[in-house]
């Protein structure tokens, strides 16, 4: 069987790869036209929470780190792409920047956040 090293070292690049799909198709896929207004409101919001989620728990999965730098590392590091998907988005023909959608993401990283300490606290 595995070697709990060897497990942990393949959800690490797992969740790497997560983190670059997930980076991949807000900023490479949210630039085509196809991708205004794919989801109504108020669903929208739910997605953005889910993503972001999902994105924050990659983020600590992938970093190795254990604790409050997890957390903290985490949490910044949603949150930022998250600031800077928004930021992206003026640029884009027919999307447009909200801070609505901002705080969905940070909600959904919150909610990550609080995945992340269950997980760590289970463990321990």
């Amino acid at each position: 069987m595995f070697s709990q090293h060897l497990l942990s070292r393949y959800l690490r690049t797992a969740s790497m790869l997560l983190v670059l799909g997930i980076l991949t198709g807000l900023f490479a896929g949210g630039a085509h036209p196809v991708a205004v207004n794919l989801i109504p409101s108020p669903w929208d919001k739910l997605v953005h929470a889910v993503i972001f989620a999902l994105l924050t728990c990659a983020i600590g999965a992938a970093s190795g780190l254990t604790g409050w730098r997890q957390l903290g590392l985490a949490f910044l590091g949603a949150a930022l792409i998250g600031l800077f998907d928004e930021w992206h988005q003026i640029y884009l023909p027919g999307r447009k920047a909200g801070w609505d959608d901002f705080a969905a993401d940070v909600t959904g990283s919150l909610i990550g956040i609080a995945l992340l300490e269950a997980e760590w606290r289970r463990r321990n």
